[in-house]
């Protein structure tokens, strides 16, 4: 087994270190503390293979003397306290009252050094996870927050829809076949999502909606495939709607016409 570190970007340069998450507390000195933490606009963090993803922490701090700001964020599964997420170490803070402001953290994940932060399979590390931030207020106060908010770190879905053939006469019967898959965080590929149900969804021509026709289960390696009886023109689509592991996706409609 290869061994693994963590990175973490500071002073606007790599450097290697050791990521670790204590048990909860929350302690400090004074007044201050997060009265409210929204994590990436309140959405899940979609991450692939490739991309780097960056998404903000807004956290609300109330203090009497005012907010200073924030000297510490850390973030990691709930559960195997493990992390690939590094705080850029700056954070902006905006006034609302007197006592209170709203300041906000950048966190940053490379899928390039997902596999190399961990000794374990890093897909793994999907699912919840937990937010930690130390506040400071003008006066010199300080806390500690620990688990201020919950979110989920997901692994990016792919989903294709193909139909064969793709001009019929009305009642006849097609094909829609498609495949399943989502980002692998150890080799940066995208592997087939094997035993997951899966949506059809028909859009009629001249309308704005799809509604779902039948639910498919993908096979060992993700590939979907139904037959259908076709009775109007319109765009046919598979839709998954996620787990607590992997985004939800919607394909690309195919679109069918009628002879």
């Amino acid at each position: 087994m290869r061994g693994r570190t963590a990175w973490a970007a500071a002073g606007g340069a790599a450097a290697l270190v050791l990521v670790t998450a204590t048990g909860a507390h929350a302690e400090g000195r004074g007044d201050v503390r997060v009265v409210k933490t929204v994590v990436n606009g309140g959405g899940n963090v979609i991450v692939g293979t490739a991309n780097t993803i960056r998404y903000p922490v807004d956290i609300t701090i109330k203090d009497n003397s005012g907010v200073k700001g924030l000297t510490d964020v850390a973030t990691f599964n709930k559960s195997s306290a493990l992390t690939f997420a590094t705080w850029d170490y700056d954070s902006s803070c905006t006034k609302k009252t007197a006592t209170t402001s709203v300041c906000r953290a950048t966190i940053t994940i490379d899928p390039a050094w997902i596999a190399d932060s961990d000794t374990i399979d890093s897909n793994k590390v999907a699912g919840v996870w937990r937010l930690d931030a130390t506040v400071k207020a003008k006066d010199g106060d300080y806390w500690i927050s620990d688990d201020i908010a919950d979110y989920k770190v997901k692994r990016a879905a792919q989903l294709t829809t193909v139909i064969a053939p793709e001009k019929v006469a009305k009642n006849a019967k097609v094909t829609v076949t498609g495949k399943l898959s989502r980002a692998n965080w150890e080799d940066l590929k995208y592997h087939g999502y094997p035993g997951q149900q899966v949506r059809l969804q028909f859009k009629k021509k001249g309308t704005a909606h799809y509604g779902t026709v039948k639910t498919v289960t993908t096979n060992g390696t993700g590939q979907l495939s139904t037959k259908v009886t076709v009775t109007s023109a319109g765009s046919w689509r598979w839709y998954f709607p996620g787990t607590t592991t992997t985004s939800l996706k919607s394909s690309t409609g195919d679109t069918l016409n009628l002879k």
